[in-house]
């Protein structure tokens, strides 16, 4: 039996939440399945395959975190709520993300193993540790932070 894609996931649980009268949830999951549409018009393709849809959820989350801070600085915390929510719900379809450990560990290897030694190397060593977590999601604002730190 074949997995199920992510987009017939999306598309599965949108159907539950529409039944189980889950608004939040329902809303969430339509606007993800429609950013995937426009995205594929955009691109004139016929079906976007599941790493394209997981870089058009994390484009969406990093929407809604940046949403959060404006509320937050514009004094509307029920606001940001709903977005932290929506957040949540989004990650759900995201594959596990990399602990901070795991990169730590992958940006010490991979100096230990290119030589590198200055800041002049952060493209390459960043460039060999983002393409280790072949499945993970990882935050690259994070494994750009670390890298700066390790490299004098």
């Amino acid at each position: 039996m074949q997995a199920m894609s992510l987009r017939e996931q999306i598309e599965q649980d949108l159907t539950a939440a529409m039944k189980a009268r889950d608004a939040l949830r329902t809303s969430v999951l339509r606007m993800v399945k429609s950013a995937v549409r426009v995205k594929e018009v955009e691109k004139a393709d016929t079906r976007l395959e599941d790493p394209q849809i997981i870089a058009l959820l994390q484009t969406l989350i990093k929407q809604r975190r940046e949403a959060i801070e404006k509320f937050t600085q514009g004094n509307r915390p029920e606001m940001a709520e709903k977005e932290r929510q929506e957040i949540v719900i989004i990650e759900g379809y995201l594959p596990q993300s990399a602990t901070r450990e795991e990169i730590a560990a992958a940006i010490q290897a991979v100096i230990a193993e290119t030589g590198s030694s200055s800041a002049r190397d952060f493209g390459k060593v960043m460039k060999t540790v983002m393409g280790r977590f072949g499945g993970k999601v990882v935050d690259g604002k994070l494994v750009s932070e670390l890298v700066k730190a390790a490299l004098p």
